[in-house]
């Protein structure tokens, strides 16, 4: 079979978003600074604990980041946090929520570019307010054909879809900045990948790398330049002899 569709993920893959995360997190670490010795008090640690619990009730997202860092406030500072300083972690929340959206150098063209060889489709994963606001504010939403905002990007997840695109996982090529999330689930049920990496991730998606048994077909792609060409490489091998 040949790849018949081709999806690409939103954020970090197509425009800034991690970037606004950290900037809040170092912004939540100054506020809680004042109430404990941020030395010895593990405070990212601890947050990201209570993000990775809380991800199945507030899902992925600001707004989960928002309520988590009060939720670790309150209990890092045994509730001595003062309510302007809450109002200021949800001020953080706020400005997550209404950061511009800055499309990443070259991605406008190679979207472009894999768009007049196949079939494109957006799926990202998020609060669904915001990523429905990021995409309706971006000049690429137009050139895909679905556009899937989940809430959780798994195997079951990525066949559920083919089933609505009416493509096997073999027809289908992912682009994304997230092993864990974007490549790995596709590679495990028969897909091919596309990485490209950007420069900062969240924690809860680092993995290790990729099964060597995996690695035909993957590909990395070291900037939005080069994804055009990873792509065609990978479909060449995904057409038939």
């Amino acid at each position: 079979m040949s790849i018949q569709m081709v999806g690409f993920d939103a954020d970090d893959t197509l425009w800034k978003s991690q970037d606004y995360f950290d900037a809040a997190q170092a912004e939540f670490e100054s506020i809680i600074g004042q109430y404990i010795d941020l030395s010895v008090a593990g405070v990212q640690d601890h947050l990201l604990q209570v993000e990775k619990q809380n991800i199945a009730v507030f899902g992925y997202g600001a707004k989960g980041m928002m309520l988590s860092m009060m939720e670790s406030a309150i209990e890092m500072t045994e509730g001595r946090i003062t309510s302007s300083d809450i109002r200021r972690i949800l001020d953080l929340g706020k400005g997550v929520l209404q950061h511009p959206v800055e499309l990443l150098p070259g991605i406008e063209e190679a979207v472009d570019e894999v768009s007049r060889y196949f079939p494109i489709v957006l799926i990202t994963k998020g609060d669904l307010f915001h990523q429905e606001a990021k995409v309706k504010a971006t000049p690429l939403s137009k050139r895909f054909k679905r556009i899937e905002i989940v809430s959780e990007k798994d195997p079951q997840t990525y066949r559920r879809l083919f089933g609505e695109f009416a493509v096997a996982p073999s027809e289908f090529m992912m682009i994304g900045n997230s092993l864990k999330s974007d490549i790995e689930p596709i590679l495990a049920i028969g897909g091919w990948g596309v990485h490209v990496p950007y420069h900062t991730t969240w924690a809860h998606e680092t993995v290790d790398g990729i099964d060597e048994s995996l690695l035909s077909n993957f590909r990395t792609a070291t900037n939005a330049s080069e994804i055009p060409r990873k792509v065609r490489e990978l479909a060449d091998l995904a057409r038939p002899s």
